[in-house]
């Protein structure tokens, strides 16, 4: 009995060690309590992440209309027939965001290489920031040159890029087929060079099945046919974060964690378990999720707060967490099924853009 006593209050210790430390890393480099600035005066701190989603009648942003939208994302054009999801901005509880202005984001950013690096949760993003820049400068909407992973403003020189890794480390292929490789990261020679970099990366390590697309798992020397996911992506992590360390000059490159972005398939999340996403209007009310973080935000906070460069994490979680019907469910063009993980554009990932841009302009 006293030694299970024993092991109780060790394992009790463990935990609240690890708690501990996590909260610690939350006011590190990598999470910051952001001084937001107003012409010469100073405000007083605020958390960008903290806060609820109040109805903003100027929104949206831009419209469906916008050429950059992948019909996945495109909710309206493929047929939702609700409206209000479009008109929540984010409200901090202690400070107000600034507007974005596309035209002072291009003047900052002149000449300058901007890049995605993820999964299709970065093409959300990244499409969304074309968008926004594209409704709100004139100029842009007759300028600008696109392909399929980059959109170009000749005018200011600035280069929206994405880079398509859902795993950030890489999958190569090997006699036995196809390996994600956990200490491989060779994709990063595509990385080198921008002037700040965006980095996504988690749903993909939860798919099973036909879904994923790697045979086997390496981890150094030793191969395997399955391992814990939370553990694999842990290692994956920690090669991206010495790799941001070994390659990144602070001084040329702004680098950021997207965060992870969550999924709505289980109501039971938020207290209505026969829901999903489908079908839902508006978004939960307060502050708090009432399922708590998903359990891989702690390995983001764990490994950026052992990293060496400064990275500033976007802490979009809770936030997202919060917006039930934002997804495209049943509107997401050609694609069958119910999609409660991607988010609708015009939509979610604009308030992740406008807190980049507050981020950036402080």
């Amino acid at each position: 009995m006293g030694f299970r006593f024993q092991a109780l209050i060790s394992w009790f210790l463990q935990v609240l060690l690890l708690l501990v430390s996590l909260e610690q890393a939350r006011a590190g480099q990598f999470y910051n309590v952001t001084r937001l600035t107003r012409g010469r005066k100073q405000e007083s701190d605020c958390n960008l992440f903290q806060g609820k989603w109040v109805i903003d009648p100027s929104y949206p942003l831009y419209d469906s209309s916008c050429p950059y939208i992948d019909p996945e994302f495109n909710c309206q054009k493929y047929g939702r027939p609700d409206k209000q999801y479009l008109k929540y901005a984010w409200k901090p509880d202690s400070c107000d965001l600034p507007r974005f202005d596309g035209m002072e984001f291009l003047r900052r950013w002149r000449g300058k290489k901007i890049m995605f690096v993820g999964d299709s949760l970065s093409l959300n993003m990244f499409e969304s920031l074309s968008c926004m820049i594209y409704a709100s400068v004139p100029s842009a909407k007759y300028n600008s040159v696109m392909s399929k992973e980059s959109v170009t403003f000749p005018d200011y020189g600035v280069s929206l890029l994405l880079y398509r890794t859902p795993y950030l480390v890489d999958i190569v292929k090997e006699d036995v087929g196809r390996v994600l490789s956990l200490d491989s990261i060779q994709g990063g020679n595509s990385w080198k060079g921008m002037d700040m970099l965006i980095f996504n990366t988690w749903h993909w390590w939860t798919h099973t099945g036909d879904s994923q697309p790697w045979d086997y798992i390496r981890d150094g020397s030793n191969l395997y046919k399955d391992m814990d996911r939370l553990t694999a992506f842990n290692k994956g992590l920690n090669t991206w974060a010495s790799w941001v360390d070994l390659n990144v000059d602070p001084t040329q490159t702004k680098v950021f964690f997207q965060g992870i972005s969550p999924t709505h398939y289980q109501g039971k999340e938020w207290n209505q378990p026969k829901n999903t996403c489908s079908g839902e209007v508006e978004p939960l009310s307060g502050s708090t999720y009432p399922a708590g973080p998903p359990p891989a935000t702690a390995v983001v906070n764990n490994v950026l707060s052992k990293i060496k460069k400064p990275v500033y994490l976007l802490d979009i979680t809770t936030l997202s967490q919060l917006r039930k019907d934002a997804h495209p469910s049943a509107y997401s063009g050609e694609h069958p099924g119910n999609d409660c993980s991607h988010w609708c554009l015009p939509g979610l990932p604009d308030t992740w853009n406008q807190l980049l841009y507050t981020v950036l302009s402080v």
